[in-house]
């Protein structure tokens, strides 16, 4: 009955947006319409954790830099960078006549700012994306630089996404730990208004530097979790763009001439955080015993879970990188399944049948995944019970340390440091497991001051060895990000970090 109920209302939603979507829509005007997965959490750059909150800055907040589609650092609202005082200091010129949303010119004030922000900001997680930043100094209205308390390899990287994104000082100052509700950028859009769980509207931004290259008037991003119902309205007209599809509809997509079809190989991972030592939901075997993580990992088969959900699209992976990549740790390869190990970790652990509840996002592909992570572990004496909780919700109980363990993804980062530092480094803002080691803290900071990839890949060596003897962190697979679209969807460029870009797109 509970499913029937929650089928029907997808069904009701998907219908709204079909017939709703002429009614929002004005003759001649360029308005796409964009299905996300998921409703993104607070649209404040400081703040956010989602994945589909970054698309929906990919259309209101430009960053100092960017990324190209075959992930080299290209300048936005900095034309040009380098570095000085042995690599401990950044220089950065400021591209000239930028306005914010407001009208309040972006300069290296606003700069100073807003990184200040990302840094002292008692609710910003991006704390240690940036942590070796220790002063930003404004050499001229156009230059500042970024002085460091150390060599910091990642650093443009995490300035190609949300710590480098750049927020109108006068509006934020007043707005607080409210300015998701008003955000106020440089980028090509600026916001117009916010229905939690139906609807972020923005529009053309008339002022902005790079105008020629925005030819849309307005985008409206549509949260549908249900990905039939997703798929459903792109083919009926009510969206024009919708990204990750499931896998199992990737046929369906490119059978039907009024779609296209786009997909690019991804820069993250999906895995089960483990509730370590945050509060009273740590306190059970999985979360007290490496062993019982250990069983529990064995008793997964990666390459049969990839291939039952996900058609054999994805890769199974067990560390932060993805297996073809330069920093993947190759001498640490993908365990096989291996249920007579489990049992027997579980014996040693004096922990037989151990029960534990899974919190997963309530998209269905999460939940058919969890399902079938469910049946496998049952048989190594696992009893798994599955919590569905609408994703921005889950992540506020991860964040509180209220779930035993959590299938949760991210969508990853260009520089490896961002696929790992954040969630395990002790005092890491996303350290939801609590979990701390001296070599892995270790470890991560020195791969932080080299750049050469074989000194870093010795250091993540290291890391991961202990990392993957003491799993907060149960790394499943890495996704491919599929999207679909209309034909007359014109100029979509795929982007490893999937990004929907609104630069060059037009509706025929």
């Amino acid at each position: 009955m509970g499913n029937g109920k929650r089928l029907f209302r997808a069904a009701v939603a998907g219908l709204w947006l079909v017939l709703s979507a002429g009614a929002t829509g004005t003759a001649g005007a360029q308005n796409l319409r964009i299905g996300l997965a998921e409703d993104p959490d607070v649209l404040d750059p400081s703040q956010a954790r989602t994945f589909v909150g970054r698309i929906v800055f990919a259309a209101l907040c430009d960053k100092l830099v960017d990324i190209s589609p075959d992930l080299q650092i290209v300048p936005q609202l900095a034309t040009e960078w380098h570095w000085v005082d042995d690599n401990k200091g950044l220089v950065m010129t400021l591209r000239r006549g930028v306005l914010f949303h407001d009208g309040e010119t972006l300069d290296a004030a606003a700069v100073k700012y807003s990184i200040e922000r990302h840094l002292t900001m008692p609710e910003s997680v991006r704390k240690s994306e940036i942590g070796a930043v220790k002063a930003v100094e404004i050499v001229d209205d156009h230059t500042v630089k970024f002085v460091l308390s150390a060599p910091f390899a990642p650093l443009l990287a995490q300035l190609s996404d949300r710590a480098g994104m750049i927020v109108a000082p006068a509006a934020a100052k007043t707005a607080g730990a409210n300015f998701g509700a008003h955000p106020v950028c440089a980028g090509p859009f600026k916001f117009v208004e916010r229905v939690a769980q139906d609807r972020i509207v923005v529009e053309r931004f008339p002022d902005y530097w790079d105008k020629d290259k925005i030819k849309l008037d307005r985008i409206t991003f549509l949260p549908i979790v249900d990905s039939t119902v997703k798929l459903a309205n792109l083919q009926s007209g009510a969206l024009d763009i919708i990204e990750r599809i499931a896998a199992t509809d990737v046929d369906t997509v490119k059978k039907d001439d009024r779609l296209r079809f786009a997909s690019i190989t991804g820069l993250g991972y999906v895995g089960i955080t483990i509730n370590l030592a945050h509060g009273d939901k740590a306190k059970n075997p999985l979360g007290q015993d490496a062993r019982v993580r250990q069983a529990f990992e064995a008793s997964i088969d990666r390459e049969a879970l990839n291939q039952v959900v996900f058609n054999g699209l994805f890769t199974p992976g067990n560390q932060w990188v993805p297996p073809d990549t330069p920093y993947y740790v190759k001498e640490l390869p993908v365990p096989p399944r291996d249920l007579a190990r489990a049992k027997r970790l579980l014996a040693e652990a004096n922990a037989p049948h151990p029960s534990f509840t899974m919190m997963v996002p309530n998209t269905p592909e999460l939940l058919q995944a969890a399902q079938v992570i469910q049946a496998m572990t049952a048989e190594a004496g696992f009893d798994v019970k599955i919590q569905s909780t609408e994703f921005a919700s889950a992540l506020q109980l991860g964040n509180n340390g209220d779930f035993e363990a959590f299938q949760i993804g991210w969508s990853g980062r260009t520089d490896p440091d961002g696929n790992i530092y954040n969630f395990v480094a002790c005092h890491s803002a996303l350290n939801d497991p609590r979990y701390c080691n001296a070599t892995v803290d270790r470890e991560l900071d020195a791969a932080r001051l080299v750049e050469a990839p074989a000194e870093r890949l010795a250091h993540y060596k290291v890391a991961a060895e202990q990392l993957l003897k003491d799993l907060p962190i149960v790394y499943l697979w890495h996704p491919k990000w599929l999207w679909a679209m209309s034909t007359k969807l014109q100029g979509f460029t795929p982007y490893p970090d999937a990004l929907i870009r609104p630069q060059g797109l037009t509706l025929r």
